[in-house]
């Protein structure tokens, strides 16, 4: 049988593959993997190409800032392909980078920073054109005036896919009269690509829930099955977004290799110093605060003892002269009381506190006795201090554990624990130093050694609170910390450095890196594009993840036109973008199904999943750098911190809604009551007539009375009119009442005002009606004039009116 080296040739198999290898671009890349992107359809493409466009248009208007977006969106059929086109009043874009923007991927000026924005990697758009090129073959043909340009730049282009290029088929400048464009500035692009129109119902859903979530624009619409083009107008009230700041990364979210990349490319030399320069929200205090963290995890914790006294068996004193030799009697006596001294003042004292008090005491004798007491000696003083300090070590640690357990351990289990516990320290360096994780394993074998010998349990919570209050009783060494320069290189240091910055209290990110929609304007969008009865939104605080600040807001919207019928409709949104596809990847969709909606008056069959009835559930999250799924970006990733605020933001909106529901539930149950009462009280009025031989009585005033109402009552006589407002209810009402009449009123009481519109003139009060009085409001007009009253501010379920005109 032939080898395998003969069978390929003298040069072999590593040789031959090596010959077939090289690097590939981008584009070539998703040239043939382009439903990464999205355009895995015709139908999915053209919506996604519609997608890119108008992001790219939002950004590019609302970072100039020259005008609000007006955004215009046409489809129509070419033959055997589709053309879009999709024109903004932004600022245009300069000559030199029309190519680069529209020609190729991954080439942008958003990825680095740290600020939201719809767009970041430079693939979006650039992706649609070579969508385009692939199915029809055809160019991209881009028009751009920027502001104060007397003409527009027009290009036709392709992408090189082998070098990732732009290829440019036509360039020239167009005068005012050449191009549709607006004649001020902005840009326009035209794409003809495969596709079909089957996505129909996603692609609207897109325009109208990007006309939602971003009510400062104005977006006009049209494809090939209306006659007319659909316009969404920009909400009343509304506000260009905030303006945003890029920021640093927070430290509550940078991963291992993010800090250890911050480290290698930093100009700062300590750790103190690379924490400030580097990250956002960090001071000098807080660097102080991670720098000691840092040691503790780092060098660890030395425990700190109580001294012995002069009459102890372990005297300091003694132990000191009996260590230091040849320096004088007198000398030596001063420099042993000194150090008997400082460790008698103390309550607790560490080896490290104990080696400055010995630095210290040395110092003060050599200028007192002219005696020097060197390195040598005064390590020789530490190591006898410290023989008498850690004599009995077991009574500092009885009190400890004696603290931390509970009363049903007996004295003899506590000393067993405390005298095992004790031995595991006589095994380490001699300074009494460990981290927090050796502390744990310290009193893990202690315990189990307890209760081998001692038949007694000690339990994991018993053991945790050990642990707790023995480590409250260590102290940080003054040990410094390594220089950025060699946490470079030492990955066990930096992931130390890492959990020490998370561990350390450090305030939330700024927020003007990023632009929420805010809740009122959240609110706004949802009422412009949703006719409903009822609306609630909310906003969050900003939280932090990945080391990018984050913001979730929700909206509500229920009743009214909605669709009472089937599933909630559920809007997700991510930087002012609608999520049209892979909603059951996304973690807004797992996050509102995983809502107990029936605590909030929702019907949710199985009670779990996305609730029933004609409710719109909106969520948005801004961030400085949106964690998708995928590079289509339509779904949102699973992040445990993301989910959590996406919880409580629509918690906060539907706990709004519940109090709507119940309201509403308790107008309806007295609406039953009043309809049944009123149904009663003209047969209860007939049957007294027929009783007494009388006419029969007035019965209007009372279902106002039985039912606790405000009533509204007209009386007219000799051309004047009297409205009475009669408060029945339990609280004061402020009541806005109209009475529209068809001739000129005159003497309008209570500061009324009359407004003439189309020969009616509508007369209006707003008086306070406090509970149980009566308002009356008058004017005069022509006898034969009709009336129409109309009053605000009351529920009709708690509203009776009555008219004797």
């Amino acid at each position: 049988m032939p080898s395998m080296q003969s069978t390929l040739g003298d040069e072999g198999i590593a040789e031959e593959l090596a010959e077939s290898q090289r690097q590939i671009s981008i584009a070539e890349f998703f040239e043939k993997n382009k439903h990464m992107l999205g355009f895995d359809s015709g139908a999915r493409g053209l919506v996604t190409a519609v997608k890119e466009a108008v992001d790219n248009a939002l950004d590019a208007t609302e970072e100039a800032r020259l005008d609000p977006p007006d955004i215009y969106v046409k489809i129509e059929e070419a033959g055997d392909y589709y053309r879009l086109v999709v024109e903004d009043n932004g600022p245009g874009i300069t000559r030199e980078q029309i190519p680069n923007v529209f020609g190729k991927l991954l080439y942008g000026s958003r990825f680095h920073k740290r600020e939201q924005s719809r767009g970041q990697q430079g693939i979006g758009i650039s992706a649609a054109v070579l969508y385009a090129q692939l199915t029809s073959g055809k160019p991209a043909k881009v028009t751009s005036r920027t502001e104060n340009s007397s003409s527009a730049e027009y290009f036709e282009l392709i992408i090189d896919t082998d070098k990732n290029e732009p290829e440019i088929k036509t360039e020239r400048d167009l005068s005012p009269g050449e191009s549709d464009l607006n004649p001020t500035h902005g840009t326009r692009i035209e794409l003809e690509m495969e596709a079909n129109m089957r996505a129909r119902q996603q692609l609207l859903r897109y325009i109208k829930h990007t006309a939602v979530v971003n009510p400062h624009a104005r977006i006009r619409f049209k494809e090939p099955s209306m006659d007319d083009e659909q316009v969404f107008e920009r909400a009343e009230g509304y506000e260009m977004p905030a303006e945003t700041e890029e920021i640093r990364p927070h430290p509550h979210g940078v991963e291992l290799g993010t800090v250890l990349k911050m480290l290698a490319e930093t100009s700062s030399h300590s750790v103190s110093g690379f924490v400030q320069e580097e990250f956002t929200r960090v001071g000098r205090k807080t660097a102080d605060n991670i720098v000691d963290n840092f040691r503790d995890r780092y060098f660890g914790r030395e425990m700190a003892w109580s001294g012995p006294q002069a009459h102890d068996d372990a005297d300091v004193e003694a132990a000191v002269e009996v260590a230091v030799a040849n320096k004088g009697a007198d000398a030596t006596a001063a420099f042993a009381e000194r150090v008997a001294a400082e460790v008698s003042e103390r309550e607790l004292i560490a080896h490290s506190q104990l080696r400055d008090a010995v630095a210290e005491a040395a110092e003060a004798v050599a200028d007192d006795h002219g005696a020097t007491f060197g390195d040598t000696v005064q390590a020789n003083a530490v190591d006898a201090a410290w023989d008498a300090v850690t004599d009995d070590r077991v009574s500092d640690l009885y009190r400890h554990v004696d603290a931390a357990t509970t009363t049903q351990k007996d004295d003899e289990t506590v000393r067993a624990l405390a005298e095992r516990l004790a031995s595991q320290f006589d095994r380490d360096d001699g300074t009494d130093r460990l981290t927090r994780p050796e502390l744990a394993e310290f009193v893990d074998r202690a315990a189990d050694n307890t209760e081998e010998y001692a038949d007694a349990t000690v339990g994991e919570t018993a053991r945790e609170n050990v642990v707790e209050a023995v480590w409250e009783s260590t102290v940080t060494v003054p040990d410094d910390v390594p220089l950025v320069r060699e946490l470079a290189d030492d990955r066990d240091a930096t992931s130390e450095l890492l959990a020490a910055m998370r561990e350390t209290n450090i305030i939330s990110p700024p927020t003007d890196c990023l632009s929420p929609i805010t809740a009122e304007l959240v609110e706004a969008g949802l009422r412009k594009e949703f006719d409903a009865d009822f609306y609630a939104a909310s906003t969050r605080e900003a939280d932090v993840h990945g080391g990018d600040p984050f913001i979730v807001e929700a909206g509500i919207a229920y009743g009214g036109d909605l669709e009472s019928e089937g599933k909630a409709d559920v809007l997700r949104f991510a930087n002012r973008v609608p999520l049209v596809y892979q909603r059951g990847a996304c973690a807004t969709t797992d996050v509102v199904k995983s809502i107990g909606w029936r605590n909030y008056n929702l019907d949710q069959p199985g009670g779990s999943g996305i609730p029933n009835g004609p409710v719109v559930i909106m969520v948005h999250v801004a961030s400085t750098n949106v964690p998708f799924t995928s590079e289509s970006k339509d779904a949102v990733a699973n992040v445990p911190e993301i989910e959590d605020e996406i919880e409580l933001a629509i918690r906060e909106a539907a706990r709004d809604l519940k109090s709507y529901l119940k309201k509403r539930r308790s107008l309806q149950q007295r609406k039953r009551k009043q309809n049944v009462i009123a149904s009663i009280l003209p047969k209860m009025a007939t049957k007294l007539a027929e009783v007494t031989d009388q006419e029969e009585p007035e019965y209007g005033d009372a279902l106002a009375r039985i039912m606790n109402n405000v009533l509204v009552e007209r009386e007219v006589e000799d051309g004047v009119v009297t409205l009475s407002v009669e408060n029945h209810t339990d609280r004061n009402e402020e009541v806005d009442v109209t009475d529209i009449v068809s001739a000129e009123p005159r003497n309008l009481s209570d500061g009324a005002t009359a407004v003439d519109m189309d020969e009616e003139w509508f007369v209006q009060w707003s008086p306070t009606v406090e509970s149980g009085e009566t308002v009356e409001l008058q004017y005069e007009t022509d006898e034969e004039a009709s009336f129409d009253v109309n009053v605000d501010g009351v529920e009709s379920e708690k509203l009776t009116i009555t008219d004797e005109s």
